[in-house]
């Protein structure tokens, strides 16, 4: 089932053309990996699905996603998009991610924080629900964010560089936490790190001012020149790595 439907999006900042007729399905059990240079236009298709910037075009989500009045999409920001000097703990940051459900005085009934508990146990960080954010490592802000995203229940889950500031051991279990995710909802993840993120996501999102869909998680050095993602493929025996090309 098609759950969003992107049509001739485009959007500036003043003189800057960030996205250009920009034309993506995504799907009800899509994994989509996007990749593309700094400043290619990532963000700003993130923020556009999100209504959190102005455009021009047309983003229209299945009715079947629709919750309250809006599309149910799960969104974890990169780490430093939080303000981690706010008084607010573990638990309670989890808890905002039912803020659009429950609006800005409503009340958190027991279930809503039974259901917090068991994301912080499957993230594995359920001994720090009262912990104030300000004292989290960067992995264990990752993973409380991660909580936020999934309290709602989204048909979307979308992921701005997740992988970010976490240790090795938990970057291994977070992709498979998405792999399980994934059996119920689409997720969209931006990431530089196409190495690692082509062993779990199903299609690669090209974006560069323009964005080009590759249904495979499999691409070639020559499909990305095609594609004007200068981004270089260097394999190591039987593990692929990645490394980004200058570019103007």
């Amino acid at each position: 089932m098609k759950i969003a439907e992107i049509r001739n999006l485009t959007v500036r900042y003043e003189d800057t053309l960030a996205l250009s007729d920009v034309d993506l399905d995504i799907y009800n059990q899509d994994f989509l990996g996007v990749i593309g240079p700094n400043g290619g236009g990532k963000t700003s298709l993130v923020k556009a699905i999100l209504g959190l910037i102005p455009y021009s075009g047309t983003i229209r989500f299945a009715p079947e996603i629709e919750r309250h009045g809006s599309p149910a999409i799960g969104y974890m920001p990169q780490v430093s998009e939080l303000d981690k000097a706010f008084p607010i703990s573990v638990q309670e940051v989890v808890l905002s991610g039912l803020q659009s459900k429950k609006g800005l005085f409503g009340r958190y009934r027991s279930s809503d924080r039974q259901k917090a508990e068991e994301l912080l146990s499957l993230c594995g960080i359920p001994s720090i629900a009262e912990r104030p954010v300000g004292e989290l490592s960067g992995g264990q802000l990752q993973r409380t964010l991660l909580c936020r995203a999934l309290i709602s229940d989204p048909a979307l889950l979308i992921l701005d560089e997740p992988a970010n500031f976490v240790d090795n051991r938990f970057e291994k279990e977070l992709y498979e936490i998405l792999r399980q995710l994934n059996r119920r909802m689409a997720i969209m993840m931006v990431s530089h790190d196409l190495g690692t993120i082509t062993s779990y996501v199903k299609s690669i999102v090209c974006v560069n001012q323009h964005v080009h869909r590759h249904d495979s998680n499999i691409i070639t050095p020559e499909q990305l020149h095609n594609y004007d993602c200068p981004i270089q493929v260097v394999c190591h025996g039987d593990i692929p790595h990645t490394v980004l090309e200058k570019h103007s």
